[in-house]
């Protein structure tokens, strides 16, 4: 037994020595110093601190390697060597230079802005080929995904004195790498270019130079594999899936081949439709009329989330801010019908914790607040939410609105977070009118809708045509003295001449005006109007001759209930108005006006169509007699395809020359409008309208009368013929929209379908604006 562990004991002293005598060889003398030499910006003490290797440590290639893989990784340095020599370690060091600038050249379809946001390497930062090399496969990814798969990048340098480089990526963008073709393979339902149509991604067509989306990106393609899913979900298929979305460049590298594989399955219809809800404050039958379709109906997708979105509301207005919605669908292959049910959690009541507004670097941050119906500590409620939202875009100051929510410090609060983006509220237009007459009618105006970001409305107007030039003044503050409240004037000088009828008027006057709400949609408006009028006229008729005072008080009435007030889909509005003359001055009259307008979204999001009417009645009283510019006169803007006071009662007497309009004691205009789709490009701005405008003007007491021939009848009044048919006048065409980069731009071209013989048409209106 002895023996036995005497010959273990020296194997293993045996073995130790021969692993310790190879570390032992390799060990060098004695670290005694440690010098380093070519570092230029870099202190001494900073490659000392990387290093492994020290003083009083024998040198050890094992540790030479570390510091060398230490040094390296810094990436300070393009160049690292360790020597020793007799116990003196010496590090030699290359440093990498400093970036100066960094620039781009031969990319003219993306902008320096964008490369440089996108490249990590900034000027000042230390050049190293690694992060260079990173950079430039960032910009031909840039690129790829504009459809450029040709594009090159080449880095160089330009080296400068104290160790600096300019970096340059000189790019060759090469051609745009198009659609060829897409293919569509498994449908049996719908055609391919049904398919298309529904996805984002298009052919490349020689003819189509505007559509911007005939390239290859696999963001794009992720997005109509999603598409496809939606439509087939619409449409009845339950079981529809997308198999795989293969895109293939063609050898020539001309364009690019999607191949789309699908199954389509079997169409269902709806099966059981229930709700289980949680809910206290809500009736299971009120939720139920919210429900978007009924059992049999053909399944579709999109009703299910337009049911969760109109029951995440009903909720949200009984102040449950995070209810849960689940929609269980469970599918029935054997009846081919899908059952739902809507799992409605009670959740937390919530409350608002603060409102944060962000983005609005000019209107100030009480004109936004004012428009938000709720305040710290109040419940959540969704509908006041959407109220506020609509409001604040009904300011017109905000190119996008958008609120959102967040949790708060505890589980019972909420962050609101109000995003707005900024958009131009001033601006100068330019209209002009084009009539089948001579004449041609013209406005130049001036206003700014957010005056120094507080929210005031200021505008000049300048307008001239053959027969007026007139000059108005107006001002607004929505919010007088910090009330829900607005106050404003009114300046205006207007100088009218009808050389036929021997009449000319200068007309100054100064008005006052006061609004408050009356309700979340309501709001009423008062006003008070003192005018002076100096008439020159032979005919009594027209005018009484001389000057005369104008003292009017006046109310509007106004409801709003539009789901959005720049581009309404659905819902009305409606305003009243009446003045009352005679309260002071020489003018006694009643006047009273009403319009309406409705708004249905139809079976497309962009299919809107638009009905409105509008009336008026005017009446003297007290043994006065109304005058002409009391009178309506309507066309132009007011009434499509006929010149601006185009339409109404006119002198037809030879002697008047071109028939002078008279205008109306009553009016009464209707528009059917239908906004329609154009399928271009949504980035253009450009939207089109059909139109028919119908109505008549008309209506003047003790006019003189007119034989069969059109002439004065006896006992002839001046020689004056007044016309005054109030038969009914149509017109239709189309209108073209066009938020364009210098302004808004609107196009109106107008086939009139019925008229009288001395009305006043236009085919053609053109009128456009800048911003700033």
């Amino acid at each position: 037994m002895k023996r036995v562990l005497g010959t273990a004991l020296a194997l293993l002293i045996a073995l130790l020595v021969a692993v310790a005598a190879p570390a032992a060889a390799q060990d060098g003398p004695v670290v005694s110093r440690i010098n380093v030499e070519g570092n230029q910006r870099i202190e001494e003490s900073t490659v000392l601190s990387y290093m492994v290797v020290r003083e009083g440590v024998p040198y050890s290639q094992q540790q030479v390697d570390q510091s060398l893989k230490t040094l390296y990784a810094t990436g300070l340095f393009a160049d690292v060597q360790i020597q020793q020599s007799n116990g003196t370690v010496t590090v030699k060091v290359v440093e990498n230079p400093i970036i100066n600038r960094i620039a781009f050249e031969g990319n003219s379809k993306t902008s320096d802005k964008t490369l440089t946001d996108e490249v990590q390497l900034k000027p000042r930062m230390v050049f190293t080929r690694s992060k260079v090399q990173s950079d430039v496969q960032r910009i031909i990814e840039i690129y790829r995904r504009s459809g450029r798969f040709a594009a090159s990048v080449e880095p160089k340098t330009v080296q400068l004195t104290q160790n600096r480089v300019d970096l340059v990526f000189e790019i060759n963008e090469g051609p745009t790498t198009g659609v060829s073709r897409i293919i569509f393979i498994g449908n049996k339902a719908f055609s391919d270019g049904t398919l298309r149509d529904k996805i984002a991604t298009g052919e490349s067509i020689w003819w189509n130079f505007l559509q911007t989306n005939d390239n290859y990106d696999p963001d794009r393609l992720t997005f109509d594999r999603e598409q496809l899913r939606r439509y087939y979900l619409s449409q009845g298929y339950a079981d529809f899936r997308v198999i795989s979305a293969v895109a293939e460049l063609a050898p020539d590298r001309s364009g690019f081949y999607i191949t789309f594989t699908i199954e389509e399955g079997d169409k269902y219809d709806f099966g059981k439709v229930e709700i289980d809800t949680k809910l206290k404050d809500v009736p299971v039958g009120d939720l139920r009329e919210l429900i978007r379709f009924e059992g049999g109906e053909q399944y579709n997708a999109e009703l299910i989330d337009k049911s969760v979105d109109a029951l995440t509301l009903a909720a949200g207005t009984k102040g449950y801010a995070f209810v849960d919605i689940r929609p269980r669908v469970r599918r029935n292959k054997d009846t081919k019908t899908v059952d739902v049910v809507f799992k409605i959690e009670e959740g937390p009541r919530v409350y608002i914790e603060r409102i944060n507004i962000v983005g609005n670097t000019r209107t100030l941050d009480k004109v936004i607040r004012r428009e938000i119906r709720l305040v710290e500590g109040d419940a959540f409620n969704r509908v006041l939410i959407n109220r506020s939202r609509s409001r604040i875009r009904g300011l017109g100051f905000f190119k996008k609105v958008e609120i959102n929510e967040e949790p708060g410090a505890s589980g019972d609060r909420t962050v609101l977070n109000v995003e707005v983006e900024e958009q131009s509220t001033g601006e100068f237009s330019i209209s002009a009118g084009f009539s089948s007459a001579d004449n041609v009618v013209g406005a130049v105006s001036l206003t700014e809708k957010n005056l120094l970001g507080r929210g005031q409305f200021l505008r000049l107007q300048v307008s001239i045509s053959s027969i007026r030039q007139q000059i108005d003044l107006r001002f607004t503050e929505p919010y007088f003295l910090d009330r829900n409240m607005s106050a404003g004037f009114d300046l205006y000088n207007t100088h009218s001449v009808y050389e036929e009828s021997d009449y000319e008027a200068d007309i100054r006057g100064v008005g006052l005006r006061l609004g408050f709400p009356l309700s979340e949609y309501g709001r009423l408006g008062l006003r008070y109007t003192l005018r002076q009028d100096d008439i020159q006229s032979t005919n009594s008729l027209y005018q009484s001759p001389g000057v005369s005072t104008l003292s009017l008080v006046g109310f509007t009435y106004a409801y709003d209930e539009k789901d959005d007030p720049i581009e309404p889909k659905n819902g009305f509005d409606l305003t009243w108005s009446g003045d009352v003359s005679g309260l002071g001055g020489d003018k006694k009259y009643l006047r009273t006006e009403l319009s309406s307008n409705w708004y249905k979204r139809l079976w497309l999001d962009d299919l809107i169509l638009n009905v409105a009417a509008s009336a008026g009645y005017i009446v003297a009283y007290g043994d006065e007699v109304l005058e002409l510019n009391d009178r309506f006169f309507k066309g132009g803007g007011s009434f499509r395809g006929f010149k601006t006071s185009g339409i109404g009662p006119r002198d037809i007497a030879p002697d008047a020359g071109t028939p002078p309009a008279i205008g109306g004691e009553m009016y009464a205009i209707g528009t059917v409008e239908l906004r329609f789709p154009n399928f271009l490009p949504e980035e253009l701005g450009i939207k089109t309208a059909l139109f028919t405008d119908f109505g008549t003007v008309g209506m003047v007491s003790d006019k003189p009368a007119c034989d069969n021939d059109g002439l004065p009848a006896p006992p002839a009044n001046n020689d004056i013929c007044i016309v005054d048919d109030m038969s009914l006048r149509a017109s239709a065409g189309i209108s073209v929209y066009w938020n364009s980069p210098f302004g808004p731009v609107r196009l109106d071209f107008s086939q009139i379908l019925n008229q009288e013989d001395y009305d006043q048409t236009e085919s053609f209106r053109f009128s456009a604006g800048t911003k700033f």
